[in-house]
């Protein structure tokens, strides 16, 4: 059976809208891209300076959600889902302006929590990438937070929600206890020398791996070290001009690069594969298994 569905990520950097396919083959489900329409809302430069979503920020969600509407009206999806992450988390008025959007467009966006977005992330990066080895990590860092899963021979471990990302790092605003929390929790799941799949998503780590990586999607630790001094040494300017960086992905990358080396020292990390998938590919896919179940019931 092949379903279209839509799928919303606002997430602190950008939203994201996803028209995918979603099928089964082999026991697998997959969630094939139709079309991705992604905006730089830039939530969290708002919240986590000032604690609250702006009334511009505001109206940019207002416009997106009805532009998203009517691309949801072109494809005719059998379901949709909306979700919001690090930003609304933290934001005072969250759930007032999410009673504005459902009034200016009939969408019901919903607040996730971070162990949420960790195990839904975990599900769509499940289906697509070749494990090498039994123990594997899901690491999605965002702008507002980072979400981790552990695996162990395909059995959930477990996952934790760190208040750690890459606009956070912009404002000075990650706490000296968060990253004592991640270096803990990756050191008490990674409590010996066996290799590990680290499975990351994210655009900030799809751009590393695309910059300074592998043709097959993977990047080193030593070429995440190299990512971090490159892009120190250039200014905002000279990495836009450089690397053809997006204006807001030209800041954000390099705290990101400084993340996943952090997680890669103390996970006792190798390398990195970053399939260029997301929260909105696995919002899609659980999406289509409460379809099936529900046609079970």
């Amino acid at each position: 059976m092949s379903l279209i569905f839509a799928t919303v990520d606002i997430g602190s950097n950008a939203g994201r809208l996803l028209i995918s396919h979603v099928f089964e083959k082999n026991s697998l489900i997959y969630a094939s891209k139709i079309a991705l329409v992604r905006v730089p809302l830039r939530l969290g430069m708002d919240v986590f300076e000032t604690g609250f979503i702006s009334d511009e920020k505001q109206e940019m969600l207002i416009k997106t959600f009805k532009a998203y509407e009517l691309i949801k009206e072109i494809y005719q999806p059998v379901a949709f889902d909306a979700c919001a992450t690090a930003a609304f988390r933290e934001a005072s008025n969250g759930e007032n302006v999410i009673k504005a959007i459902k009034s200016e467009t009939g969408i019901k966006l919903r607040i996730i929590d971070g162990i949420e977005e960790a195990e839904i992330v975990s599900q769509a990066n499940n289906i697509y990438v070749n494990k090498k080895f039994d123990d594997t990590l899901y690491i999605d860092v965002g702008g507002g937070s980072t979400e981790c899963s552990f695996f162990k021979k395909e059995k959930f471990v477990a996952s934790q929600s760190f208040k750690i990302g890459t606009i956070k790092y912009l404002f000075d605003q990650v706490a000296s206890s968060e990253w004592d929390k991640l270096q803990q929790w990756l050191q008490d799941v990674r409590n010996t020398d066996d290799k590990v799949n680290c499975i990351c998503s994210g655009g900030n780590i799809s751009k590393l791996t695309t910059l300074f990586g592998n043709l097959d999607n993977t990047i080193t630790r030593q070429q995440i070290k190299t990512a971090v001094g490159e892009l120190e040494k250039r200014s905002y300017e000279e990495r836009i001009e450089n690397y053809t960086l997006r204006p807001d992905r030209a800041d954000v990358i390099v705290p990101a690069a400084r993340i996943f080396n952090n997680i890669m020292k103390w996970g006792k990390i190798d390398t990195i594969v970053a399939p260029k998938i997301g929260l909105v590919d696995g919002l899609a896919i659980d999406l289509y298994k409460k379809r099936m179940r529900n046609e079970l019931n």
